[in-house]
Formats: structure tokens, C-alpha cells, sequence
């Protein structure tokens, strides 16, 4: 399922195990203090974009950003299952970089190819999150959305959207633009907005 329109994603601000480099999906870390920081942080940036509307993951180091955003700004939040972060299976906890190293991988699309098959299939995680930012959109037409998640999240969904994965960080807003039949993923400036502001006439 293809979103119909512009939408805005975040990634949670980082916990002790971004810190140390480790596989991160279902394990419900909270955010450390420089999570805390980012989260801070990018409710300042998200002043003035226009979200209207919040849906974070259940985990708690999403949901506790999204909160901190949700309060800086006065707007609406939900917690949605469908934006969970990835099951890394029998890779949770362990090294992302020993792992690249061990399997000879150096990229985001090596990354992917050797996860391993005792946790959830990367085709179906981008398609569970394309179907729940699709139904949040299509609920709420006048809202610009902000989805509060997780960097596989972000990224399945982003190459499944634009072609392509990008450089992805703690706390940073990034837009999901839709512009001429076409997506492409920037970062959202400081006094921009997660939707295209209308041509000036």
C-alpha cells in the first residue's frame, strides 16, 4: 500500500544500546540522556512545521520522544503497532558492525540481505508500515502526520518509496515527499513544513 500523500517520520532519540552499536528491535530500551536531549531538541525544530497530528510506536524509546514532541507543540498523539520496530530475530543485542564485518556486508542493502530468517521478513515490515502511515493519512486528510519510529521502519520504507535507504539520525525529521508521482526523503529545515506550502499566487 502506497501513502497518498506528504508525511513526516522521526527517529526516536537514542538509548545505551544505539550508544554501543547493538541490534535493536523489540527489546524495550528507554531513552538515555542524549535521547532525551535529541527528543528535546527536535520538538524545536518541529515548531513551526505544521504537524498537526502525532502516532508513535509502542516501544518506549518512540513513544517517549513522540511525547516530549507531542507536548512541546500541543498536538494530538497515538500509539500505533504498526510502525514497531523491526524483529532483528537471533541478531538482537549483538554487534551491528562485527556482524557487516563477519558477512563481508558494507551497506544498507548488504545489511538486509543477511538478516537472519528467525525474525520478520523486511518486505513485510515495509509493507506494515506503508499500510498503517496509508491509514492514518486517509483518516485524518487535513492532518500533516508525523510518524515517531525506528530507523528499519524508516528505511523499508523510504527505499520502498524513493528506491533507495538514507543517512538516517537520532531525533531528526524527515519528509516523505510526494511531489509529480514522485518521492524523495529530505531532512525537514528548522521553519519548514511537513507539507508543501501552496505556490504563491
Amino acid at each position: 500500500m502506497t501513502p497518498a500523500r506528504t508525511f513526516c517520520g522521526l527517529r526516536h532519540g537514542a538509548t545505551d544500546w544505539n550508544r554501543n552499536g547493538l541490534f535493536q528491535g523489540r527489546t524495550d530500551n528507554p531513552l538515555n540522556e542524549d535521547g532525551l536531549r535529541q527528543a528535546h531538541e527536535a520538538a524545536g525544530m518541529l515548531r513551526g512545521a505544521g504537524i498537526s497530528r502525532i502516532v508513535a510506536s509502542p516501544l518506549v524509546r518512540a513513544a517517549r520522544t513522540a511525547e516530549i514532541i507531542a507536548d512541546a507543540i500541543s498536538v494530538p498523539l497515538t500509539i500505533d503497532d504498526g510502525i514497531i520496530e523491526f524483529d532483528f530475530g537471533s541478531f538482537e543485542g549483538l554487534p551491528v558492525r562485527d556482524l557487516m564485518i563477519k558477512h563481508g556486508v558494507t551497506s544498507a542493502t548488504g545489511l538486509v540481505s543477511i538478516l537472519p530468517t528467525d525474525g520478520e521478513n523486511w518486505d513485510a515490515m515495509t509493507e506494515r508500515s506503508l499500510a498503517c502511515v496509508s491509514t492514518w493519512l486517509d483518516r485524518h486528510p487535513g492532518d500533516d502526520l508525523l510518524f515517531v519510529c525506528h530507523d528499519a521502519v524508516m528505511q523499508g520504507m523510504a527505499n520502498a518509496l524513493s528506491g533507495g535507504y538514507f543517512k538516517n539520525s537520532h531525533g531528526t525529521p524527515f519528509r516523505y515527499l510526494h511531489e509529480a508521482g514522485q518521492w524523495r526523503i529530505e531532512e525537514v529545515a528548522t521553519a519548514g513544513r511537513c507539507s508543501p506550502s501552496p505556490p504563491a499566487t
